[in-house]
């Protein structure tokens, strides 16, 4: 009889987070899988087209069965998301006795809110089976550092619930090595704590420029690409000072920005309002399947975060999806993901917010030689290979999942 594990993930198909491919594979390595998520709504908002409390609360996808919280949407201010956040838990906790019963381990995929491991956790305890906490975001650090909230009114509660959620899984994996020492600094026994990175998924490949599958205007200037959510959290309003910079000095380039958010349309109108519009090209939020293809036509990959304490331990998801697609890499970010490009030598550094740094940077990656920059491309593909190979990583989670089973 197949090992039935519950995942608990606010965020599912048809989003897209790399929780979908762990659940793909994990049914193809012989477990059933269910998952209970939210109804999709992430980052626009606002419900997907055919989705809502009425409508695909239930569906089955590549074999894996979807039960879909009623969730408040996301919307466009921070009460709505904190309601967002709130709903899932309730929404979870009231129809637990519609999920399934037959259940071996309850998996919780955290990227932000760890509120969502609450109910896992209670189901966890209900049937007796062990809980297993994926750490991709650190709360309340990730809390303070997106918000600016630092009233203790509100970040000890957070606190208490983040103790109870460590205290209360069996397992704690963590997406980077910083996030291990945090929670360990938490008083959290270190035993039960393994860092697990994330993984590209197979989709993500080195493809050629002049791949047909997608389609661009041709760009005679050194590009640079961004794909992902347009969000607070990204450090993404660099890149309008890095623009009237370069402006300045005559120095062209483009700053291509594939994906949506909810600081998309701001960071358009700073662009709009700096003059610079003609260093910029946004694309509209694509499958994840076109994603490489998209990456292909372009020069550099961006990987940016702001400059704040909880970045500096965050390993960017997006950090692995550049390197599977054989890219060189710019990096404006502090901590943990700088000593990763330093090790792979897959790309330039730069501090955190520091615009000097990043504009010597671009400039540095103009004189580049085209030997060098496919370099630093087979550097990247080298270094996934050995670090993040999804193959040998969902081997260790499998393992993971049976010694605790």
């Amino acid at each position: 009889m197949k090992k039935h594990i519950l995942v608990y993930s606010q965020y599912f198909y048809p989003e897209q987070f790399r929780i979908n491919d762990i659940c793909i594979d994990l049914v193809k390595r012989g477990y059933k899988v269910s998952v209970v998520t939210g109804i999709p709504n992430y980052p626009d908002g606002r419900f997907y087209e055919g989705y809502s409390w009425n409508k695909q609360r239930y569906e089955t996808w590549n074999e894996i069965d979807i039960y879909r919280m009623p969730i408040i949407p996301r919307g466009d201010n921070s009460i709505q998301l904190a309601s967002n956040y709130l709903s899932f838990v309730a929404g979870a906790k009231y129809n637990e006795n519609k999920l399934p019963k037959d259940i071996n381990l309850v998996f919780t995929y955290e990227v932000s809110p760890m509120t969502q491991a609450l109910p896992a956790i209670w189901i966890a305890k209900k049937y007796n089976v062990p809980h297993i906490l994926y750490v991709m975001d650190l709360w309340p650090e990730n809390v303070v550092g997106v918000t600016g909230i630092k009233n203790q009114v509100i970040i000890n509660p957070i606190n208490k619930m983040v103790d109870y959620i460590y205290n209360n899984s069996d397992k704690i994996l963590t997406s980077s090595k910083s996030f291990k020492e945090s929670i360990i600094d938490r008083g959290i026994n270190s035993e039960k704590i393994e860092y697990w990175p994330q993984y590209a998924e197979e989709l993500y490949q080195k493809y050629n420029k002049d791949n047909e599958q997608v389609s661009i205007n041709h760009i005679e200037e050194l590009s640079f690409v961004f794909a992902g959510n347009i969000g607070e959290g990204q450090g993404l309003e660099i890149l309008p000072k890095v623009a009237r910079e370069l402006q300045k000095n005559n120095v062209k380039v483009k700053f291509v920005l594939i994906g949506d958010g909810r600081a998309k349309q701001d960071l358009i109108n700073t662009v709009d309002s700096m003059s610079v519009k003609d260093y910029f090209i946004f694309i509209d939020r694509q499958p994840a399947e076109a994603i490489p293809y998209y990456l292909a036509k372009f020069d550099v990959g961006l990987v940016i975060l702001n400059d704040n304490e909880i970045f500096s331990r965050t390993i960017p998801a997006k950090l692995q999806s550049l390197m599977a697609s054989g890219m060189p890499i710019l990096l404006s970010a502090n901590g943990e993901v700088q000593e990763i490009i330093k090790e792979a030598e897959n790309g330039l550094i730069g501090d955190a917010g520091n615009i000097k740094q990043f504009i010597f940077n671009i400039e540095k990656f103009a004189r580049l030689s085209d030997e060098e920059m496919n370099s630093m491309s087979q550097n990247s593909l080298d270094y996934n290979k050995r670090r993040f190979d999804k193959n040998k990583l969902m081997s260790t989670l499998v393992q993971i999942f049976e010694e605790e089973v």
